[in-house]
């Protein structure tokens, strides 16, 4: 179970299990469910700047974060190959979405679309900072099903696909930035686990989220890479050099139990004192956002 309590990564690991799997489950999920196509088609990828926001936001979220520093074990050296086999799928996936984008905007009242695709990122931006608010709206897929019905316009339909090769540059770069930040995650791994509060780092995911939303609706200046500024200053409230990561396994006395747990440095093998022990309790690590 993910020490970080992830909402996104919690549901995707009670279905899936294993961290190759869900790690490649979490970071293919906006192919499956819609989400990139409606970006693409939004417009989000049409600068540098956007591809990086949708590569780090959307790709390289703070689910991935949550999963390769909570849920995935081994060294550094153990879990690249790993990340480089979820890229090996995801960059000829998103290739070939991003390939289909004209040819499904042919059919699509962009103008309509546009504004469900403000829409889930909005949903993705709630159920990243709580499993609560995300039991009380509609899954990002759904969003992405009624806007396409919304503005669906089959007069401009084209029959031949009428792929943009920039848009599939820079759809693939999206998703290469998206692989490139969980590289730089397994990297860093042992160092951020014990410097970085996932539980942070995913609420300010959550912001830079809302900002990409509202850069999609015009609120804010689409040349102005907001989100990643927002991405880039809960990088830094999260980081805490001071926190401890949180303990595996304890072997330092028989059943799990410390000498200092004990009352009084008691006998660990007198029921009595382990009754009091589990009585005193220890606080769980659940996200405060929860």
């Amino acid at each position: 179970m993910s020490s970080s309590r992830h909402p996104i990564a919690l549901a995707i690991e009670r279905r899936v299990g294993g961290d190759g799997r869900l790690l490649a489950t979490v970071m293919c999920l906006p192919l499956v469910d819609g989400v990139f196509p409606a970006l693409i088609l939004a417009g989000a990828v049409g600068s540098i700047s956007g591809i990086f926001e949708v590569g780090l936001l959307v790709f390289g979220g703070s689910a991935t974060v949550a999963v390769i520093l909570a849920d995935m074990d081994g060294t550094p050296r153990e879990q690249i190959p790993t990340v480089l086999g979820v890229g090996a799928i995801l960059l000829p996936v998103a290739a070939l979405e991003a390939a289909l984008a004209p040819t499904i905007a042919s059919v699509l009242d962009l103008a309509i679309f546009e504004r469900f695709a403000g829409l889930v990122i909005l949903a993705i931006a709630a159920r990243t900072a709580s499993a609560r608010i995300g039991d009380l709206i509609p899954r990002p897929a759904i969003v992405v099903g009624f806007g396409l019905i919304a503005s669906l316009d089959p007069s401009g339909a084209e029959l031949a696909i009428a792929a943009d090769p920039g848009l599939i540059v820079n759809g693939t770069a999206a998703a290469g930035a998206g692989v490139g930040f969980a590289l730089l995650i397994a990297i860093a791994g042992p160092w951020l686990r014990a410097s970085v509060d996932i539980d942070r780092f995913r609420f300010g995911s959550a912001v830079a989220l809302g900002v990409l939303a509202l850069s999609i609706y015009g609120f804010v200046p689409s040349d102005a890479p907001l989100s990643l500024a927002v991405l880039a200053m809960a990088g830094l409230l999260a980081f805490d050099p001071d926190g401890s990561p949180v303990p595996q396994s304890d072997e330092s006395a028989p059943g799990g139990e410390t000498e200092e747990s004990l009352p009084d440095g008691g006998d660990p093998s007198n029921p009595g004192n382990e009754a009091e022990t589990v009585d005193s309790g220890v606080s769980d690590e659940r996200s405060p956002w929860l």
